[in-house]
């Protein structure tokens, strides 16, 4: 396990750790990820980094019952019981597949955890007081968001082993792109500031979360011969939309758990990457923070993503003869420029 140092405060935890930021061969690591440091920021008054995705705390007892089963609990006792969903505003905004978000992202909020399942590490919060406290002035927020994990298609598998450059040019060849951190927080918590997608309690009846973890070999995992078999070896991935109380406020499925998601990182610290909403294992699993230990070019056993849009540009993105972008671009790029969002 990694040893863990946590800060209190409103910005930063930090996490040291020896294992998940295995580059591929010919890759070169920065510094900062080799030494397997995980920062992670974001509003929340204590912040709880998990480090290495591939080594979270051991949960207390596997999960025995299938999917199937799962998502028929989950069905069964949590419909109904969190936020309305937030109908959009403006007819046409969006295509089919994608939800129109319009809503007040707040930078700064303060959620207080009533109970731990891990009260040693404190990375899993099975309960959180009603009512958050948003200390910051908020800031508009118009998007488009894909329903599902990419390739966006009720019932697809989410596909991952992809890097941050990778998913942004999947994203532009669609004329979409990733989403913002903030955009993506707005999208899962709604108004009300959820810390889950589906309430203020922990459930894993509601999304594809908490399975056991597996032990990840790396050597495996980063051999061109035997990655795919090493990963098809842990994943745990469900289907997309398999959890029917899996969706935010505004509808998004599957924000929580099943796979990590690229976001751009918009405090650009230390790379324009971060990821967010954790994956099936025993880890955060939550609207708010993110993960910002890999680097562009990391790709992983458990990452995926999804896209975002402005409304009612995608016919003008795809006419872009600069909507593809180069596979990789300077290291000191712009985070602005990556999420192609005009003065947000």
């Amino acid at each position: 396990m990694p040893r863990q140092t946590r800060w209190v405060g409103r910005f930063t935890a930090l996490v040291l750790g020896g294992g998940a930021l295995a580059a591929l061969p010919g890759w070169t690591t920065p510094p900062v990820a080799a030494a397997g440091m995980a920062l992670s920021t974001g509003g929340e008054q204590v912040l709880e980094a998990e480090g290495a995705e591939g080594e979270p705390p051991k949960p207390s007892a596997p999960e025995s019952r299938s999917v199937a089963e799962r998502a028929v609990t989950a069905s069964a006792g949590l419909k109904g019981s969190v936020t309305p969903r937030i109908e959009p505003t403006t007819a046409g905004a969006c295509p089919a597949d994608m939800i129109e978000v319009v809503g007040e992202y707040c930078p700064s909020l303060e959620q207080k955890c009533l109970q731990w399942l891990d009260p040693e590490t404190k990375l899993r919060c099975a309960e959180f007081a009603p009512e958050p406290k948003c200390t910051g002035k908020t800031v508009a927020k118009h998007f488009c968001m894909d329903k599902y994990e990419y390739p966006n298609k009720a019932g697809a598998i989410p596909v991952v082993m992809k890097t941050w450059f990778e998913s942004r040019d999947a994203c532009k060849a669609q004329g979409k792109r990733l989403c913002g951190s903030s955009e993506w927080t707005l999208a899962c918590e709604g108004q009300e500031h959820l810390p889950y997608p589906y309430g203020f309690s922990r459930s894993a009846e509601a999304c594809n979360i908490d399975k056991p973890h597996l032990d990840v070999n790396e050597t495996a995992l980063g051999n061109p011969r035997t990655r795919d078999a090493e990963a098809a070896r842990l994943d745990q991935r469900v289907p997309s939309g398999s959890f029917e109380s899996c969706v935010s406020p505004y509808g998004v499925h599957d924000m929580a758990g099943n796979v990590d998601e690229w976001v751009v990182n918009e405090s650009g610290t230390p790379y324009q990457s971060g990821s967010k909403g954790g994956y099936w294992g025993p880890v955060r699993t939550r609207c708010r923070p993110m993960t910002v230990a890999h680097y562009e070019m990391f790709s992983f056993y458990q990452l995926g993503f999804r896209c975002c849009a402005n409304p009612g540009s995608l016919e003008d993105e795809r006419d872009d003869e600069d909507s593809v972008a180069p596979a990789a671009p300077a290291a000191d790029a712009k985070v602005q420029e990556a999420l192609e969002l005009p003065g947000s």
